[in-house]
């Protein structure tokens, strides 16, 4: 406070002597009035979520390890890659199917998130076995580390 008192009077007197004095004082009294006008937002719809029939499950398993690993957000990209990792290979043809819907069909991955970590309630379309083994993935009981998607050495299986 002091120091801005100082500079202040320093300012003033350096503006006296020079042509400089309008500009100097506008700069100083300037400040944000509130008057910004808000933002448009634009929200964009979404094709609805379609089940793709005819696919085979190991191409079906390969899609969704895919997208597991490709998300919006970095948060689920991690989540949902390792969870994939570890049950996507022993998931049945019903399990594959709902978890193929709860993570395509929602069009904001927050919300996947949220319902993972239940800071909100799943939606009971979402409710089932899948979202139980996720939800319980996302406890971390056995406290891993998960910083990272894991690497892709694990899809080659002649190694």
């Amino acid at each position: 406070m002091f120091s801005a008192m100082i500079a202040r009077k320093v300012v003033h007197s350096v503006c006296r002597a020079s042509s400089l004095c309008p500009a100097v004082s506008t700069v100083i009294s300037r400040g944000y009035r509130g008057d910004a006008p808000e933002p448009t937002i634009i929200e964009i719809p979404l094709p609805p979520w379609q089940e793709r029939t005819g696919e085979s499950l190991e191409i079906k398993k390969k899609r969704l390890l895919y997208e597991s690993r490709k998300r919006g957000m970095l948060e689920n990209c991690i989540l949902l890659s390792l969870f994939a990792k570890q049950y996507l290979n022993t998931m049945s043809e019903s399990q594959l199917k709902q978890y193929d819907r709860l993570i395509n069909e929602p069009s904001n991955d927050w919300d996947i998130y949220y319902w993972a970590t239940e800071a909100q309630p799943t939606p009971d379309v979402y409710e089932g076995e899948v979202m139980d083994m996720l939800k319980e993935f996302t406890k971390n009981k056995d406290m891993e580390q998960r910083l990272d998607a894991p690497n892709l050495e694990y899809l080659d299986k002649s190694s």
